[in-house]
């Protein structure tokens, strides 16, 4: 009995020093995370704008399967604040769906929250979340059947964009090759609706190529519109890599040139991901083509990988690099070029341009 005694009290004495020796590494591993770098650190607006000094790899090697680390430059604030909230909840509420979600844009949490001037911004995504073709850059569901539009949607649409007082929205659609006319009827129907229900707001229009259907075209581009956007996405040389089978390189520039043939008043815009294992050469040939293609604007943005199955990043480009296309684009005689790390499609600065030229044209006309 004494023997059972003695080796419980030896087995009692060992568990207590395991479970101090246990607790202090957790207060140790707790000091550290105290006195180290904070979640915030890692998203926080205000980080160094001269990134020339960062020795991070950024470009991988044919033949490398291994995905480049995030450089700091491209990390963002996580989207929060009651504006957010408030208008992913209306959204839900209306059933309508965004590209800022589904192509899970890295902005979306200055838009949402309406960045420093407070006027919250949306890009709508008409025609529902489901996609006819597979883009291998695209993280928007597809299928080759997706559900029937939603008759009430344009309306719905509108009523929402009438509430949150914009000045200038962006709608966007996936592609709808199930339907005779891609969606260009119902498109055309949104942009009708919005401006009924306020004539002063300004709409851009990123659409389809509606497989370069020029009646589908003219249906956008006479239907009150005041920006035709089409993205190219990246340089000839890698489209049948990075865009469906569907969508071709020639195929985007003449979608833009007929847009302007049919209305030439209107403002033409598109847009191109870098990072995808272009060269400057072919980017500066892409930007060229646009250009001959009659078209305005210009964006230029990093490629993100948004999952596992999409196309990996084989290059972060540098801002300074961006820069350089930006200067660029203005010496081309794009009206607007905006080049950076995280300048997408729609971008809140280039709408506010845009926005300014086509008041000072109307202005103008009056």
């Amino acid at each position: 009995m004494f023997r059972n005694t003695l080796k419980s009290h030896i087995i009692s004495k060992n568990i207590d020093i395991q479970r101090c020796k246990h607790t202090a590494k957790l207060d140790a591993i707790r000091e550290k995370l105290r006195e180290g770098p904070s979640f915030a650190d890692f998203v926080s607006e205000d980080r160094p704008k001269n990134w020339d000094d960062y020795q991070g790899k950024l470009k991988r090697q044919k033949g490398e399967a291994e995905r480049l680390r995030l450089p700091p430059w491209l990390k963002t604030t996580i989207p929060t604040g009651s504006k957010f909230s408030e208008l992913k909840e209306q959204l839900r509420s209306l059933k309508l769906s965004t590209v800022c979600e589904e192509a899970r844009c890295p902005n979306i949490g200055e838009c949402w929250s309406g960045g420093k001037n407070g006027t919250s911004t949306a890009t709508i995504m008409l025609m529902g979340d489901t996609c006819t073709r597979g883009c291998m850059f695209c993280s928007v569901k597809t299928s080759r059947a997706p559900p029937p539009l939603d008759a009430h949607e344009p309306r719905n649409t509108a009523h929402a964009i009438n509430q949150w007082g914009l000045g200038y929205i962006v709608l966007t659609s996936v592609d709808r090759d199930d339907l005779p006319d891609g969606g260009s009827s119902h498109f055309a129907e949104t942009v009708r609706e919005i401006k009924r229900q306020n004539k002063e707001i300004l709409v851009e229009c990123l659409v389809p190529d509606f497989r370069g259907n020029r009646e589908c075209i003219e249906t956008i581009a006479n239907c009150g519109l005041d920006v035709f956007a089409h993205n190219v996405e990246t340089v000839e040389r890698l489209t049948p890599f990075v865009r469906d089978p569907r969508a071709g390189y020639k195929q985007t520039m003449k979608v833009l040139q007929t847009a302007k043939e049919i209305n030439p008043d209107l403002i033409t815009k598109s847009s191109i991901m870098l990072g995808l294992g272009e060269t400057d050469e072919q980017i500066e040939q892409t930007m060229k083509d646009l250009r001959n293609a009659g078209v305005d604007c210009v964006t230029l943005g990093q490629y993100m990988q948004p999952t596992k199955k999409h196309l990996k990043v084989f290059e972060y480009v540098t801002p300074a690099k961006f820069k350089h296309w930006e200067i660029r684009g203005n010496e081309l005689g794009f009206l607007y070029t905006a080049s950076g790390p995280l300048v997408r499609s729609s971008y809140r600065a280039g709408e506010f341009f845009i926005s300014s030229l086509l008041r000072d044209r109307k202005a103008k006309s009056q």
